[in-house]
């Protein structure tokens, strides 16, 4: 069941109304597609077209004034075979045949295993293995690469989810409301879980290549990452990673290294091009 990960080795929208929006909402999809080209050294950019919707965002019965807050799941715990992925959107989500299209252009082979319902909506679970191995997807670009084609497809078929996902700021219609204030939102903690490993949480604001900026930083110190959960909810990311120095537990030190490192990294603030 455990994933092993070595540094570096974990990776708009339709019915616009005028002209100008969509040469926005192009130059969006652009800037997108060139980062997730650039973040994934072993894709294409050809591989990571998606396909365009026809006509506005299709909405099933039953929509409410009410937006509900997007959430995608990263599953790597669950299942020692595949990669799991949930998606969850109120009731709004339809078959997702076009988000399964694009995945399957990432090299992917993506089985649809069910959908259920509970009180937060319609849950889509999909299990991801690699084309190439039959194996589940152990890299972190490729899996942030699968998330990032995940949230490009809802702000291209909904587009009403923008202005709940942190995404929106860059990629969407209309960006969120409420900013995320970083401090507040940063938290990191780590725990003991057994003499072999150590469970690592951490919440922040979410943004492009968090993933593998996280594990990045974390194998910087020499510290294995060898499986996980990554959650996107709306604005923020929730990451859950089993982590070992040595094959063993994280010390207590160590561990204050870890998350003094991730805490600085994800509440520093960004430099302003102006400053260049």
């Amino acid at each position: 069941m455990a994933v092993v990960m070595a540094s570096g080795s974990f990776s708009v929208c339709a019915g616009l109304k005028s002209a100008k929006n969509h040469r926005l909402s192009s130059l969006k999809e652009v800037h997108f597609n060139s980062f997730v080209t650039s973040s994934r050294r072993l894709l294409s950019s050809a591989a990571l077209d998606v396909p365009k919707a026809a006509s506005a965002a299709a909405v099933e019965d039953g929509e409410t004034d009410t937006v509900p807050i997007p959430k995608v799941v990263i599953d790597q715990d669950s299942d020692a075979d595949a990669t799991i992925v949930e998606i969850t959107f109120g009731d709004r989500l339809g078959a997702l045949l076009d988000t399964m299209n694009a995945l399957k252009n990432l090299g992917l082979n993506v089985v649809k295993a069910k959908v259920f319902l509970d009180s937060s909506g319609k849950h889509n679970k999909f299990a991801i293995t690699k084309a190439s191995t039959g194996r589940k997807v152990e890299d972190p670009e490729l899996l942030e690469a699968i998330r990032l084609t995940i949230i490009n497809n809802l702000l291209q078929y909904h587009p009403e989810s923008s202005t709940q996902l942190a995404m929106g700021e860059a990629f969407g219609i209309d960006p969120p409301a409420e900013k995320v204030d970083v401090d507040i939102a940063t938290h990191v903690n780590v725990y003991d879980d057994g003499p072999n490993r150590s469970l690592l949480y951490v919440e922040a604001a979410d943004r492009p290549g968090l993933l593998v900026d996280l594990v990045k930083i974390i194998t910087d110190i020499n510290i294995s990452v060898e499986s996980g959960e990554f959650d996107t909810e709306g604005l923020l990311a929730k990451a859950k990673f089993h982590v070992s120095y040595k094959d063993k537990a994280i010390s207590k030190p160590l561990q204050q290294v870890l998350a003094n490192s991730l805490r600085y990294f994800l509440r520093r603030p960004s430099t302003e091009d102006a400053s260049f």
